[in-house]
């Protein structure tokens, strides 16, 4: 499980979308391969995971996660040797990780989801993944019902007390 947002971690960015549209599992932390630039880039707070999606492929060491289609934008001090923006990026994960995530991937037809991106306690960008499963229309509606609900009993207590 991955840990709590807690105060030695900063928050880069975050697919806020991913709980409506999937129903979580397994949260993992794991590092992630950068190069160049995309430190820099990330320390300006302008990278969007939303959009992304973490895909199992075969490396020459075996299995490996990819992330792919994450936006880091290029870093504005740089020069001509900034990054490409959307390219494929590794993730660091165990060898017993990256064999659990591929199997419920190509057996169980799951997605690997990435939640969010953040800086740890030694300065280090780690990603949130989560193994999930795509919700159907009427889950999402439920999904709806119940947080409205929710919102409602706050309002009854905090009029009622």
């Amino acid at each position: 499980m991955a840990k709590k947002q807690g105060p030695e971690r900063k928050l880069i960015a975050e697919n806020r979308r991913a709980r409506y549209e999937y129903k979580l599992d397994d949260v993992i932390e794991a590092g992630i391969v950068l190069q160049g630039t995309e430190v820099k880039a990330l320390r300006e707070g302008k990278a969007n995971i939303a959009e992304s999606y973490c895909s199992p492929e075969r490396g020459p060491n075996g299995p490996e996660i990819w992330l792919i289609n994450a936006n880091i934008p290029e870093y504005s001090g740089g020069n001509r040797e900034n990054h490409e923006p959307k390219r494929p990026r590794k993730l660091l994960l165990h060898k017993r990780q990256v064999n659990t995530l591929t199997g419920s991937v190509e057996k169980q037809g799951r997605t690997i989801v990435p939640l969010r991106m953040v800086f740890d306690k030694s300065g280090r960008v780690k990603l949130d993944i989560a193994v999930a499963e795509g919700k159907k229309l009427h889950d999402k509606r439920q999904t709806e019902k119940d947080r409205e609900w929710g919102r409602q009993k706050q309002r009854l207590m905090k009029d009622y007390g």
